[in-house]
């Protein structure tokens, strides 16, 4: 097949002085920064969905993208021809990983079977993409909220049939997702939760979301699959309510239902600030219970109050997202995945490669501000001389469980008050962070 990107050539590291738009400025794939090369932190992923299916479509208007490998093809044919441009791409690119739900790389049949033999001819296409051009699957998933079989949920659907197809459907991804040698799989509930209250059993819907969650630990098992499963946290949109609203609200359900060994978070930007927190926020309440898996990089717009899936430019954002994965000790499993789509605007196929190489160059920078910040030490020793109470004395003793309510009235009845201790100093560590910014 001829390129479909024949102007463009191998994206090439050139420095912060290049003037060329296709060359990276900062992410040098090969440097190494805090003991390990920027790929081995980073571990980009490129997205199927957006990359090959996002057409610039919007609830206002139709598809404005040009695609010329796409020549009026449709069904099954034209999920053929995206295989090989896909590729080509993430090898340009130098992108390592790339992630798909099921749906977006194979259409819909009339039925399960039909679809499953639509996903087994791409994922024979899949199989040997990966193979000539080395790009592996970071994770893969099923697509279980764009069908009207779904319209009330999947695991959670009122309809006990929809139920069923969709642990058909979720056993057949990870069928292929091993197969193609997936390092993971994940959740994510769309249309798990509800747009009204006066329609919905809330309880017995999360019951039958356990349910589901541990059928698949089961299936993992059966089938030898050794990759991570992630469920991944957003609280509307399709939905009114979604029951896997943040960060602290998955952890909260995995716990209640005994899957947390099970599971890890695959945390996105603009999920998190649709749940009214910060990414960093997220990041760290993930770590704190040991769940961080994987990112998806994006980010929102602040003055849209929806998902707009844009590509991550802010450098501070990438500082504080690099900040937390550093503090955790770096990935373990997952990656920075380009969950991002270009705008409706930006409809050459060009723009495909201006946004990827922008988001990897933030995120490069943010990596090597990161790692600055946390050689340089200001930062956490500030925060160590903060909690500098609890290192001996009364708060040693009150975390090693040697005092109660007796002791600590009877302390305090001797001392009077309690003054602050320190100052938060915020706005110091503010112009600390631009120092390296």
């Amino acid at each position: 097949m001829p390129a479909a990107f024949p102007r463009i050539r191998k994206i090439q590291y050139e420095g912060p002085n290049s003037k060329n738009p296709l060359s990276f400025k900062h992410y040098n794939a090969d440097e190494f920064v805090a003991g390990k090369t920027m790929a081995e932190h980073l571990r980009f992923s490129v997205v199927y969905w957006h990359t090959m299916c996002g057409n610039g479509t919007d609830v206002f208007g139709w598809g404005t993208a040009v695609r010329p490998w796409e020549k009026g093809l449709t069904g099954l044919d034209l999920a053929k021809a995206r295989v090989p441009v896909f590729f080509e791409f993430c090898e340009k690119l130098g992108a390592p990983h790339y992630a798909f739900h099921d749906r977006d790389v194979a259409p819909h049949g009339k039925s399960l079977k039909q679809s499953n033999q639509y996903l087994d001819t791409i994922v024979k296409l899949l199989k040997e993409q990966q193979k000539a051009t080395g790009v592996k699957l970071l994770w893969g998933t099923a697509q279980l909220f764009a069908h009207p079989r779904y319209c009330h949920g999947a695991a959670t659907s009122c309809n006990a049939d929809a139920f069923a197809f969709a642990a058909a459907q979720v056993k057949k991804a990870l069928d292929v997702t091993k197969s193609l040698g997936g390092q993971g799989y994940t959740f994510w509930g769309g249309r798990e939760g509800y747009s009204t209250l006066w329609n919905t059993n809330m309880k017995r819907e999360l019951e039958h979301l356990a349910k589901f969650l541990h059928m698949a630990v089961d299936y993992k098992k059966a089938i030898g699959f050794k990759g991570q499963f992630y469920i991944e946290p957003k609280p509307k949109e399709p939905t009114k309510h979604q029951y896997d609203s943040d960060a602290a609200a998955c952890l909260n359900f995995l716990r209640e239902f005994d899957l947390l060994e099970h599971f890890k978070l695959n945390l996105e930007t603009n999920h998190a600030t649709l749940a009214g927190h910060t990414m960093q926020h997220d990041m760290r309440v993930a770590i704190a219970a040991g769940a961080l898996g994987s990112i998806d990089a994006n980010t929102g717009d602040e003055l849209l109050g929806w998902d707009t899936d844009q590509f991550p430019t802010s450098i501070y954002l990438t500082t504080q997202c690099m900040l937390e994965l550093l503090g955790m000790g770096g990935f373990t499993t997952g990656g920075v995945n380009f969950d991002a789509k270009v705008r409706r605007e930006s409809f050459e196929p060009v723009d495909l490669f201006h946004a990827h190489i922008g988001g990897m160059d933030a995120f490069a920078r943010g990596l090597k501000i990161a790692a600055a910040i946390r050689k340089d030490g200001r930062l956490a020793e500030f925060v160590k001389q903060r909690y500098a109470s609890w290192d001996s004395g009364l708060g040693k003793d009150i975390e090693r469980n040697r005092v109660g309510f007796k002791e600590l009235s009877a302390y305090m009845m001797k001392k009077g008050e309690a003054a602050p201790n320190t100052s938060g100093r915020q706005e110091f560590l503010e112009n600390l962070i631009n120092e390296f910014v």
